[in-house]
Formats: C-alpha cells, sequence, structure tokens
C-alpha cells in the first residue's frame, strides 16, 4: 500500500465516524451527524478541518483496543455568508461524543486560533459527558476548554448549539458562551440527572422535564433560542450571526436596504392607548420601526414582560430593549432584570447601539421578589445601562415610574438620545398611588365625596407632573415627538452617533452586583 493510500484509508476512516450502525441510530433519533451538521451550517466547501487524525491514550479497560481517528469531535474553520468563523462539533456516534484528554485538545485548539484570529466560535453540542475511562484527565479537558471560554468572553462572539446530551461539567462551557440554541425533543442540559435526583431528593422527573428546552427556554433562562430540528437550529446560528461583528474591534455588518429611512408610519400614532391601564403590544412599536420589520428576538419565552433582539434602522444593526406592558404590564421582576441585564452587556461589548422602548410601570412588588434579591438583580440593569458605552436612544412610549425610570436607559446614565410620546408619564409614581399618599388625609374626610374627589385630585397630578414635559423641560427628554415619526428620529440619532467615542475610568474590571 502506497503512502497515499495509507493517507486515503485513513481519512475514510476518520469520515466514518463509528459506523452505519451507530449513524443509523443518530438519524433514527431524528438528529444529523457531526459532520451533516457543519456542512449545513458552513458555505458550501469552504469547512477545513484540523486533527482528523487525532486518537485518545488511555489504555485502560480496553481503551487502548478501541481507537477511531478524530476520537468523537470535529473540528476546523469555515465561512458563514463569505465571514470566518472557527467550529467544532461533537460527534455522538464515537464513543458517544465523550470529553477525552485528546479531543478536549483539538477544542481548545480551535478557541485559540479563533481568539487569535477575532473570529466567532461555534460549538455544536452532542456528548455524553466526560470519558469515564480517562479520570481526572478528561475533567482537566473540561477545564481547560472553560478557561478559553471566560478569556474570549466580550472579544469574540461565542455560539453554543445543544443538538443532543449535556450534563454535568459538559453544561459550563455553553453557559460561559453567549447565545445557547436547544433543539426541541433531542437535547436536554442538565448539572445532574434524573437518576441522581431520585436518589438524593426522591423527586421523580424525566430528562425533558429537567433539562429540555421548553423547560431553560421558559423557566430557566438558560437557553436562548429554540428549533424544531437540527436543520433550523443551523439556520439560526446563521440568522444570529448576521447581526454580530467578527469581534468586539470590529462594527456590526451594515446592511444597505429599500426601506427608507424616515419613513413615516402613522399607524404608529394609534399603537399605545390613552388611558394607561390599558395593555399593548410593544412588538407593534418595534415590527413598525426597525428595518422591513424584521425582529429577531432573543429569549422570547422567558421573561416575557421585558422584550430584547436584534434588528437593523437605517442599515445599522441595533440591540432593542423593551418594557412588554402586555405581559405584567410591562413590570421589572428577577428575571426581566436579569434578562435585560445579560443582553445589555453583549451588546456594550461588540459595539451595537442599544434603542429602548419603554413603558414601565416599576418594579414588581411581594415577598418572593425581596426574597429572591430583587433589590441586587434588578441593579444588575442598572450596572449594565449604566456602564454601556454604545449609543443609546430611549423612547417612553408611555409609563416611566421611579427607579425604574432610573434603570431604563434614563438620561442620568449617559443615554446620549430621549424621547418620548406624548402619552409619555414620568413620574416617582402613578397617579392614584401618588394621591393616595399627597391626600391621604384629604380622601380620608370626604366621606360621600371620596371617589369624586379622588378622580378631580388624580386628573390634576396627572396634569401637572404625570405627563413627558416636565421631564423635557428640565432636558431629561431631548424631544417629545409625533409617534409616527419615531424611526425617523431613532435613524438620525444613530447616524450622529457612529462615531461616539465614550470611555469608563481605568480600571481591571467594575463589580456588578451579581
Amino acid at each position: 500500500m502506497s503512502s497515499l493510500d495509507v493517507l486515503y484509508e485513513r481519512l475514510k476512516r476518520s469520515k466514518e465516524g463509528g459506523g452505519e450502525a451507530r449513524i443509523k441510530r443518530q438519524h433514527d433519533a431524528g438528529k444529523l451527524t457531526a459532520r451533516e451538521r457543519i456542512d449545513m451550517l458552513l458555505d458550501r466547501g469552504s469547512f477545513t478541518e484540523i486533527d482528523t487524525f487525532v486518537v485518545h491514550e488511555c489504555p485502560h479497560f480496553g481503551m487502548d483496543k478501541r481507537k477511531i481517528p478524530g476520537d468523537g469531535v470535529v473540528a476546523g474553520w469555515g465561512t458563514i455568508d463569505g465571514r470566518l468563523v472557527y467550529i467544532f462539533a461533537q460527534d455522538f456516534t464515537v464513543f458517544g461524543g465523550s470529553l477525552s484528554e485528546a479531543n478536549a485538545r483539538k477544542i481548545c485548539k480551535i478557541m485559540d486560533l479563533a481568539l487569535k484570529n477575532g473570529a466567532p466560535i461555534i460549538g455544536l453540542n452532542d456528548s455524553g459527558g466526560a470519558r469515564i475511562q480517562e479520570g481526572v484527565s478528561s475533567l482537566a479537558g473540561y477545564a481547560e476548554i472553560f478557561y478559553r471560554n471566560t478569556i474570549a468572553s466580550g472579544v469574540i462572539p461565542q455560539i453554543s448549539a445543544i443538538m443532543g446530551p449535556c450534563a454535568g461539567g459538559a453544561v459550563y462551557s455553553p453557559a460561559i458562551t453567549d447565545f445557547i440554541i436547544m433543539v426541541e425533543k433531542t437535547s436536554y442540559m442538565f448539572v445532574t440527572g434524573p437518576d441522581v435526583i431520585r436518589v438524593v431528593t426522591h423527586e421523580e422527573v424525566t430528562k425533558e422535564e429537567l433539562g429540555g428546552a421548553e423547560t431553560h427556554s421558559k423557566v430557566s433562562g438558560v437557553a436562548h433560542l429554540t428549533a424544531s430540528s437540527d436543520a433550523e437550529c443551523l439556520l439560526k446560528i446563521k440568522k444570529l450571526l448576521s447581526f454580530l461583528p467578527s469581534n468586539n474591534l470590529e462594527d456590526p455588518p451594515f446592511v444597505e436596504n429599500e426601506d427608507d429611512p424616515e419613513r413615516i408610519e402613522t399607524e404608529l400614532n394609534n399603537v399605545v392607548p390613552e388611558e394607561s391601564n390599558v395593555p399593548y403590544d410593544m412588538k407593534d412599536i418595534i415590527h413598525l420601526v426597525v428595518d422591513e420589520g424584521e425582529f429577531f428576538e432573543i429569549h422570547e419565552n422567558f421573561a416575557k414582560n421585558i422584550v430584547v433582539g436584534f434588528a437593523r434602522i437605517a442599515g445599522f444593526v441595533v440591540g432593542i430593549v423593551a418594557n412588554q406592558p402586555k405581559y405584567l404590564a410591562g413590570v421589572l421582576d428577577i428575571n426581566a432584570s436579569v434578562k435585560g441585564a445579560r443582553f445589555v452587556r453583549f451588546c456594550d461589548a461588540f459595539n451595537i447601539p442599544l434603542v429602548v422602548f419603554e413603558d414601565v410601570p416599576g418594579f414588581l412588588p411581594g415577598t418572593s421578589q425581596e426574597y429572591g434579591g430583587i433589590i441586587k438583580h434588578g441593579a444588575k440593569l442598572l450596572f449594565a445601562f449604566a456602564e454601556a458605552t454604545v449609543p443609546k436612544i430611549t423612547v417612553v412610549t408611555r409609563k416611566a415610574y421611579g427607579g425604574a425610570y432610573c434603570v431604563m436607559a434614563s438620561k442620568h446614565l449617559r443615554t446620549d438620545v430621549n424621547l418620548a410620546y406624548p402619552t409619555g408619564e414620568i413620574a416617582v409614581m402613578g397617579p392614584e398611588g401618588a394621591v393616595n399618599i399627597l391626600y391621604k388625609k384629604e380622601l380620608a374626610n370626604a366621606g360621600e365625596k371620596e371617589a369624586e374627589l379622588r378622580k378631580n385630585l388624580v386628573d390634576e397630578y396627572r396634569k401637572k407632573f404625570s405627563n413627558p414635559y416636565i421631564a423635557a423641560e428640565k432636558g431629561y427628554i431631548d424631544m417629545v415627538i409625533e409617534p409616527a415619526e419615531t424611526r425617523k428620529w431613532i435613524s438620525r440619532a444613530l447616524k450622529q452617533l457612529r462615531n461616539k467615542r465614550d470611555r469608563l475610568p481605568p480600571k481591571k474590571h467594575g463589580n456588578i452586583p451579581l
């Protein structure tokens, strides 16, 4: 056999993975193989694989007789829409995709290259966890990966797709990355599985209930996006990357389109009800303002009282943060604060301007919130907005009450352009609550006329204080605008802020209230 024949044979063996039977089992489970996923995600013919012939070095438990080239992970680089990305995909057909010392080195090598060359790193996770036969060596491999995730954070975008099992120590690498996408019904994440839980706590729970895509997208907030299949998951990765720069020294991709930046949208004049207690859908405003109505929402099913996601306005990528009056009146609670803070900090790290649509009655009251640490968690959102140096634009559509007004990118947090609709209500609290405090004695002594007096006092308070003009007179609001002109105002603001330069005081890092 010639040297070329040896090469061809080794390449063939590597591409076979765990063999036909295991590949069939993967397909029968509704999952693509590692190589199929890479081929579907990357531009055709762009994938360059390295470490194809790596094998493990474990001599125990008969492993020395079971060596498969690649050792359970496919790694390399390629392009998505012509842009360089680095990628690794765990191969469940080879030793269940378990992490060995050898394939951990492969992953670390790819992560190091991504960091050096300023390109996103994508991990396609489908693994049974640490390779037990290797003991502490596999754990050391995980720790090496965790370290690189941490160092790369805020420097290059990191995306984790959970396309199969991801349990134990394996979950912490995705947890450090910027975005987690889970495939419904075929993926799960948890620190300890149902069997251990059954023994320790006597709880009965399935893998899907404990750590499936629905659980982590709706209850825990661990997953930012979900997909119904491997193919949809890979499409969402492509879409997400279209909004992101390759690294923290670049601007996000500018895309020209036919949508007039100064488009007047008269429908916006009728979205926000005049009555402050009537709900409406903030997404109706977002879709009418952004380019071609396209909004890529993140964390859609978690903490629905706040909306975050990416869009373009006048071709510029923006990160949108918006209170959602349709859900819990748009109030800020623990989950909403954490969700918003994480998104704001990502946008700030990667030079993505922030556009805020504000309609917030305050923080959610109650013992569960106070015991859960709403003070600390609410401060995270405050910290994130205050720390952010990217262009910041806020539009108050209706309520902006109390501390929540301050938190939601108010002028006092160095927000560049602050606008308000005529329906804006900027005050310490709502008129009803304020009247109850300010006129407690008068109301108590009003007798049968209490209802009439209360109504008159509420109307008076609303006229004097609960409107946008007091804040505008003080310069806290730059302009009260006609809602139909929202897109025009934001577009002009983004253009004038495109060369914004702002700096934080020299320091190692801040101490965000974790």
